[in-house]
């Protein structure tokens, strides 16, 4: 038995003598230790399974594929406690009957004054081997109500407390009744103390992970921010070159065409004059929205600077980039903004400059061709398309 080998046989004396005695003692305790050993070799299998774990929910699926060798159940769930201790929030819940669960992820119940609050004074998990009966005794549980419906009958709900600080609870339920022992009491109590600093860790992991991907988007909002104009919600200047840098790179690696539109509201100054400015800003914002409703989802509009705007339309042949061109044209001219009592109307003038895949145009040269199209437009009597003539 020193040497580890508990299955000890002797020759057993029957009688009462005190040396008959001593065998069956010692054949009873090689026994008891072999069990015990062998329950100490699987919790420290289980705790090195369950720690590889990050997050929380992670934890608790090694904790239902493992625990099943040291405690029975159909279920497993957890909840934890909130920073005011006043309530415990499902974080979790697995079980062979996922289709008819009523607790899940989400549910909260109040701590304050309920069984569970006694559970965590004490510090010892509780059975319930005949939830139906507890019911009656305690008809307004919720809880109680919601579980004995999934078809649980037993149930052993075991205390979290990390360091002497209260974390949270894990319910392992059973549809059986009778289920549970004051063993199974013990063998949680053995990886109690483990278990709920390793849920603790997980949850802060958590909190720390769902905190970093906040950040993450604050930061891609702010970058998205940074590249639009804040008064039209179209790309900035630097943008919109940057986009037609990309779109004009890439027509030339796959041998495509692409076309560009150079807009310039006509006459706005008279409009700011008039009106003022606030007014002169709420028709660039009904313009610059009706230039992104005509576009598609891939072609890009920018603010190029006062009231001109660019906008790059990738895969763009020239005679379509002339539709596009003149819808828009159409769409303006069709446009009313309110001004107190007076109806606002405003032209558009377009220019147009496609890059062919056989030419050897770059952004600069394409951008001077779309202007000089425009001012042509402007020279012609505005509101009108213009189309760069080819290279």
């Amino acid at each position: 038995m020193r040497k580890g080998n508990f299955k000890v046989t002797l020759p057993i004396d029957n009688s009462k003598a005190p040396l008959g005695l001593l065998g069956q003692e010692l054949v009873q305790l090689g026994i008891w230790l072999d069990q015990r050993f062998e329950q100490i070799r699987k919790i420290q299998q289980i705790s090195q399974g369950i720690s590889s774990g990050l997050f929380a929910h992670e934890v608790l699926e090694r904790v239902y594929d493992t625990f099943h060798q040291l405690i029975p159940y159909d279920r497993i769930g957890c909840a934890l406690i909130s920073e005011d201790r006043r309530s415990v929030r499902a974080c979790w819940a697995k079980s062979n009957y996922p289709d008819s669960m009523r607790i899940t992820q989400g549910y909260q119940a109040e701590l304050a004054g309920s069984s569970l609050e006694t559970i965590l004074d004490t510090g010892a998990p509780r059975i319930l081997n005949d939830l139906e009966a507890y019911l009656e005794a305690h008809p307004d549980s919720v809880s109680t109500q919601l579980i004995v419906a999934e078809g649980i009958r037993s149930s052993l709900t075991c205390p979290l407390i990390a360091e002497g600080k209260p974390v949270g609870f894990l319910f392992f339920s059973s549809r059986e009744k009778d289920t549970y022992r004051p063993e199974h009491q013990r063998v949680f109590l053995e990886i109690a103390a483990y278990l709920s600093v390793l849920m603790e860790r997980s949850h802060y992991y958590q909190q720390i992970h769902d905190l970093n991907q906040k950040l993450l988007q604050v930061q891609d909002t702010l970058r998205e921010q940074a590249l639009r104009d804040a008064l039209t919600g179209a790309l900035n200047h630097g943008a919109i070159l940057e986009s037609l840098d990309e779109h004009l790179g890439f027509a030339q690696r796959q041998f495509e065409p692409l076309s560009i539109l150079m807009a310039d509201l006509d006459q706005f100054k008279r409009i700011n004059d008039r009106h003022g400015h606030p007014t002169g800003d709420a028709v660039l914002k009904a313009v610059a929205a009706t230039l992104q409703a005509c576009l598609r989802g891939h072609d890009r509009l920018g603010r190029y600077g006062g009231e001109e705007f660019l906008m790059v339309l990738g895969s763009t042949p020239l005679e379509v980039a002339q539709q596009v061109a003149e819808r828009i044209r159409a769409e303006v001219a069709a446009l009313q903004v309110l001004d107190g009592s007076e109806t606002l109307r405003a032209t558009i003038s377009i220019g147009v400059a496609t890059y062919e895949p056989d030419a050897m145009d770059q952004p600069d040269s394409l951008l001077a061709r779309a202007d000089a199209a425009l001012y042509e437009a402007k020279r012609m009597g505005r509101n009108r398309v213009c189309l760069a003539p080819a290279v």
